[in-house]
């Protein structure tokens, strides 16, 4: 039988207080089940316990799945962000959990499953665990061949894989795209269609700094140095409020800038709401320093720019 939470407030916002307070107590509850084991006598008291939790936890996640409907339609005003325009969301409500929330909301036959599995194994059903099924259960595109010819400005942003697994409020890049692990990433025969001399501008982040030198290396090229985008709004870390990424600068050759003009190595543009995605300023910035290169864009999402070849399975060709 389905447990779901009733009379649910309407409002988003309120809906989040609900989720929250909810959080808590699971948490606590959880905490209660894990006293209990200690006692030897009481194994009624845990299986009752351990019932009261599993439908408290179901509840949440159905809950969650609600307020991912009503956002999906909530009327929210537009706001400027990262040059473009995107729908803020209601108050107390950050990107994430609205992420979260539609995802759930889209994939209610995926919660149903891992509830009657956790019921099943006297686990108890959370977040996270629906979500690496979401996950699990999408189809893996097959990386495409590499384009044939020669190419002397290299522009990527490759999707890293992180090495926590879906940890309550990390590990979001998988909700997104595929990832690939650094072994993959160095497999890549990038060297095969990069030019004697060039450049290659790489997108990476703080926590991955040390492992992308093998990426790097593999690909023949050499670090030189580096911009900072600094986002302006901040992201969560596992030490620190992270608000910034970096865009590696590396050649193989030698392959200076094709002008003199010296460009600010920090630049601050407001993120965008949608994941992962540059500002267009860094493409244009490339095109400024090397304006007769022949370039080539890896891991390309959507639409392929004038000037540039495009690979990745989420690229689509110019009309």
């Amino acid at each position: 039988m389905v447990k779901r939470a009733s009379n649910l407030p309407v409002k988003p916002e309120e809906l989040s207080k609900w989720i929250l307070i909810g959080k808590v107590k699971l948490k606590a509850q959880i905490a209660a089940i894990k006293a209990i084991t200690k006692i030897e006598d009481g194994f009624a008291a845990k299986e009752a316990a351990l019932a009261d939790t599993q439908d408290l936890a179901e509840e949440l996640l159905y809950t969650e799945a609600r307020l991912g409907e009503i956002l999906e339609t909530h009327p929210s005003h537009i706001g400027k962000m990262g040059g473009g325009s995107i729908k803020t969301l209601p108050e107390s409500i950050d990107y994430k959990q609205s992420h979260y929330a539609k995802e759930l909301s889209k994939n209610k036959d995926v919660i149903a499953q891992v509830v009657a599995n956790a019921r099943e194994k006297g686990e108890i059903p959370v977040r996270q665990h629906v979500l690496k099924a979401i996950q699990k259960a999408k189809p893996k595109p097959e990386t495409p061949e590499l384009p044939k010819g020669k190419f002397n400005v290299i522009y990527a942003d490759p999707p890293w894989k992180y090495g926590d697994e879906l940890i309550e409020g990390y590990g979001a890049v998988k909700h997104h795209y595929p990832s690939m692990t650094i072994e993959e990433l160095c497999y890549l025969s990038v060297s095969r269609v990069t030019h004697v001399n060039s450049v290659l501008f790489l997108w990476v982040t703080s926590p991955l700094l040390a492992e992308c030198w093998d990426v790097i290396k593999a690909w023949g090229f050499e670090y030189k140095t580096s911009f900072i985008w600094d986002k302006i709004q901040h992201n969560y870390g596992h030490y620190n409020s992270v608000r910034h990424e970096l865009l590696l600068v590396c050649t193989k050759g030698s392959f200076l800038p094709q002008n003199n003009k010296l460009h600010d190595s920090v630049v601050s543009i407001e993120r965008s709401s949608k994941h992962s995605e540059k500002p267009e300023y860094f493409r244009q910035l490339i095109e400024k320093m090397y304006p007769e290169g022949k370039r080539i864009e890896l891991f390309a999402r959507g639409k392929t720019k004038k000037g540039w070849t495009a690979w990745g399975n989420e690229c689509i060709m110019r009309e």
